[in-house]
């Protein structure tokens, strides 16, 4: 367990914040603590104090009703096989989803009065969804325009769902006139950005597979905007360290694999505290892995010299490969060391490789800790499994960033652009229709725990993350959940990311 004294190192850290808007300029004296969010000046908050948050709640009421809803899939394939494999037509498809006709007028065509499929279970104000008992959830505000461009946007995953192509296209034709990711409300640039997506996914089965090229240096500036506007990358930083701080107790030679180090935005904490704990400071190896020999190597010279600074003896080992390509000599592990394993997990690439081979390589090198940082997000299934789930949860964290940030807002819009973006058309689009043909795992921590044993996340690691979520406002509406060994990070009711920690039960040190 950590010693008060380390505890107090982090929460010093806390006096040391500023912030940073600009792209990284390697001072890990203060980049590697938490940063105090932008002054009032900037905010200017979208939603009253407490607030429900409007387009998140009704995304989660109207995708449970659309899972209510959907085709069933044997009548879609028989009407598939009387028909030589044509496309689903709108018709066919309208009759399985229930819809109800009625004429909407699209202020952006030339054809005047459409009629379009609606949803047969939106209430008939088309702005109002109440609960069983009556009561209104809050959702009035959002307008009409934005509740009419989500429900054209759940029609339109309908239609690629069934490989009806032509039709998905009219609508996203549509869509795309109708919505900006410059627009005032979270619903219109929720549906910008998804229907950007959903228009690479329709390319990409005419075309076959696409890999689209990754400014990694556009990424990391971003995420560092990220990082200095929301809690959840502190979250996920300093929770891990918390974890990886305890299993190194009492170790003298100890050994960090981050498996997409990124800027390495994480560490400089971590080295602080080892450097002054009162059983003296360790060797410490990293290995770091990531896409980019280039940005590796000057990540690991910023942080040789900031552990140079503080005196505590470091070796970085660059590794540009994604971790289940690499083998147990790559790795170069060493007899008498403590092995941790950090993984925080997004979806803006793939960083790791397949699911399959990662595990196996987890199991191979039986890691102290492995420090695991999930989204709630699911990267499986079917399309409209990831459109469900990706659709409720980006509403969310939009939903979060517009509360808190104007929409003009410049380091809004590159999160919501370079960050958020990416990771909708990475869920949606990359792959084409039969993506990597890989696999991917649900949840990893019903994985891990079939090979590994938890290690519950500590009093210590609670207490750091609520010094953190002490730096944004309670009207804010971030909330921290602490269940099952686990701490969890959200949103009003929606749990965006999990921290958990794990062991080999082979680890021999």
């Amino acid at each position: 367990m950590m010693k008060a004294g380390g505890f107090e190192v982090v929460n010093g850290a806390l006096d040391m914040m500023q912030t940073h808007h600009e792209p990284i300029n390697w001072d890990y004296s203060s980049v590697g603590f938490p940063v105090a969010p932008p002054s009032n000046n900037s905010l200017v908050p979208a939603v009253k104090p407490m607030e429900r948050n409007e387009l998140s709640e009704w995304v989660e009421n109207i995708t449970k009703q659309l899972i209510d809803d959907l085709p069933d899939t044997t009548m879609v394939q028989s009407f598939q096989d009387n028909n030589n494999n044509v496309p689903v037509p709108a018709s066919f498809l309208g009759e399985l989803i229930r819809p109800r006709k009625t004429a909407r007028r699209s202020n952006y065509c030339d054809g005047g009065d459409h009629q379009d499929l609606q949803w047969s279970n939106i209430n008939q104000t088309t702005n109002v969804v109440c609960h069983e008992n009556g009561a209104n959830t809050g959702l009035s505000r959002l307008d009409e325009q934005g509740l009419s461009l989500i429900t054209l946007l759940l029609e339109c995953a309908v239609a690629i769902s069934v490989d009806n192509l032509g039709e998905a296209h009219r609508m996203l034709l549509e869509l795309t006139q109708m919505a900006s990711p410059y627009g005032p409300s979270c619903a219109e640039r929720v549906v910008a950005y998804f229907a950007k997506a959903m228009s690479s996914r329709v390319i990409n089965s005419w075309l076959g597979i696409c890999s689209p090229l990754i400014n990694h240096k556009s990424v990391h500036c971003a995420f560092q905007v990220f990082n200095n506007v929301s809690p959840f990358i502190k979250f996920a930083h300093f929770t891990s360290n918390q974890a990886i701080l305890e299993a190194f107790h009492r170790r003298d030679r100890v050994h960090i694999i981050d498996l997409d180090i990124m800027q390495g935005l994480q560490w400089p904490a971590l080295f602080h505290i080892l450097a002054t704990r009162l059983e003296g400071p360790p060797h410490l190896r990293m290995t770091g892995m990531g896409t980019s020999i280039d940005i590796l190597l000057e990540t690991g010279k910023q942080l040789s010299n900031f552990a140079k600074r503080l005196g505590l003896s470091f070796e970085f080992h660059p590794i540009a490969k994604k971790f289940g390509e690499v083998n147990t000599s790559m790795l170069q592990l060493r007899l008498g060391e403590t092995l941790a394993v950090h993984w925080l997990q997004h979806s803006m690439y793939d960083a790791t490789g397949p699911d399959w081979k990662t595990m196996r390589l987890l199991e191979e090198i039986s890691p102290r800790i492995i420090t695991l940082v999930e989204q709630e997000i699911c990267h499986g299934g079917s399309f409209l499994d990831r459109f469900v789930g990706s659709l409720h949860y980006y509403s969310t964290m939009f939903d979060s960033l517009g509360a808190y940030l104007a929409s003009d807002d410049p380091g809004r819009h590159r999160v919501e652009q370079c960050l958020l973006y990416r990771e909708i058309n990475n869920i949606l689009a990359i792959g084409g229709p039969a993506r990597s043909g890989e696999e991917k795992l649900r949840q990893w921590r019903d994985e891990l725990c079939n090979s590994f044993g938890q290690v519950g996340m500590s009093s210590n690691s609670m207490a750091q993350a609520q010094l953190i979520l002490n730096m944004f406002p309670p009207a804010h509406g971030y909330s921290l959940v602490q269940g099952d060994g686990t701490l969890m990070l959200g949103w009003k009711d929606t749990s965006l990311f999990t921290a958990s920690a794990w062991t080999s039960h082979h680890a021999s040190t």
